[in-house]
């Protein structure tokens, strides 16, 4: 009707970028050539004060244990854990009002209406990190992945050499009962390996999300105790959150001890920490090893840590990450050097609502 009075409709929103968990997928190959993620944009709103229609959301399915950094800061976005699990990673931006929310008694036909939020731009790094209930923490040639290969059906490389181990492996231990837990064997671990040295930064990040860890030292080390306080100390250098955790020790290729010399060891081992003598080529001590893991697995200490809401994630220092990428030769595509935040420069053209209103109320 001509001179009816405004009758402009609010704009839909931008679509979100959602993050959703899905136990099928194993790995973030099929995101490797699929750089650049877009969401819908909202429609404009019409006249009969039509609302217009919202952007389409674009949901990523990613598997679980994927963590989200952002690749200009380093810091921790967020992560996925669940299967079926959404998190918005980026909102869409907010639809604009239409001239009709701008009347008033002496402006009846305003001719004007509100922008809507300009979209958001992020360049993120997404991570893997295994999701498991027991960690192996050990230097190399600790006998981690013979252990893995003793009591799952994994089948770790194992060799006498340091290093065999050059990526990470996981199996699932079969308990009493039917019952079962995961464990996570990492390569092995090397003093400032917190600091970059050795593979220590590149898989480090995988016991974050560990529910305990079992530092495995094997029976003929110098001084156990000692590598065990180096174990620990790049452990909580890594991530300060993960003195926390739940630790038990086991003293390995105890084949060659006898009860005699397992009885002089037992003094000097770390005071306050579970410990157990397992051979996993004899067996001994394996099933005590197991009664261990469990009961600390289950005990109120670790259920209270492992239900909290925040889960020990530290954020990336630049240097590290745009080396590690570097190796894998992605550097160039993910991280230039001179990346700079892009949504920033439209911040100036969205109008506060709030302050736009104050002359109309």
């Amino acid at each position: 009707m001509p001179k009816g009075g405004p009758d402009g409709g609010d704009g839909g929103r931008g679509g979100h970028v959602i993050l959703r968990g899905n136990r099928n997928y194993w790995t973030l190959l099929h995101l490797k050539f699929n750089r650049h993620i877009l969401a819908g944009n909202g429609e404009n709103g019409s006249q009969d004060k039509c609302t217009g229609k919202k952007g389409k959301d674009q949901i990523i399915d990613v598997p679980c244990g994927t963590v989200v950094y952002n690749a200009e800061t380093g810091e921790y976005v967020c992560d996925v854990t669940e299967d079926g699990q959404k998190v918005i990673l980026l909102r869409g931006g907010k639809g604009g009002w239409g001239n009709v929310h701008f009347a008033t008694a002496t402006r009846q036909a305003p001719d004007f209406a509100q922008p809507g939020e300009p979209m958001q731009e992020m360049m993120v790094i997404l991570e893997l990190k295994l999701l498991a209930d027991v960690g192996l923490v050990g230097f190399p040639n600790a006998g981690k992945s013979t252990l893995l290969a003793s009591i799952t059906a994994a089948k770790p490389k194992i060799a006498n050499y340091p290093f065999t181990t050059m990526e990470p492996n996981l199996g699932i231990v079969n308990y009493r009962d039917g019952k079962s837990f995961v464990m996570a064997d990492i390569p092995g671990i090397i003093e400032g390996a917190a600091e970059g040295r050795g593979l220590g930064l590149r898989f480090l990040r995988h016991i974050e999300r560990n529910s305990l860890l079992l530092f495995m030292v094997p029976a003929d080390a110098d001084d156990i105790a000692k590598e065990y306080d180096i174990l620990l100390n790049e452990v909580v250098k890594f991530n300060p959150d993960m003195a926390d955790k739940t630790r038990v020790l086991a003293i390995t290729k105890c084949d060659m001890l006898d009860q005699e010399l397992m009885d002089e060891i037992e003094p000097t081992l770390p005071e306050g920490i579970p410990h157990v003598f397992i051979s996993s080529i004899t067996g001994l001590g394996i099933q005590v090893l197991k009664d261990i893991l469990w009961e600390e697995l289950n005990s109120e200490k670790n259920r209270l840590l492992s239900n909290g809401e925040e889960l020990a994630h530290r954020s990336k220092e630049i240097s590290y990450m745009r080396q590690e990428m570097e190796d894998e030769g992605e550097a160039e595509d993910i991280l230039p050097p001179d990346a700079k935040p892009t949504y920033e420069d439209y911040s100036e053209e969205f109008w506060d609502i709030e302050e736009d209103l104050k002359g109309f109320k």
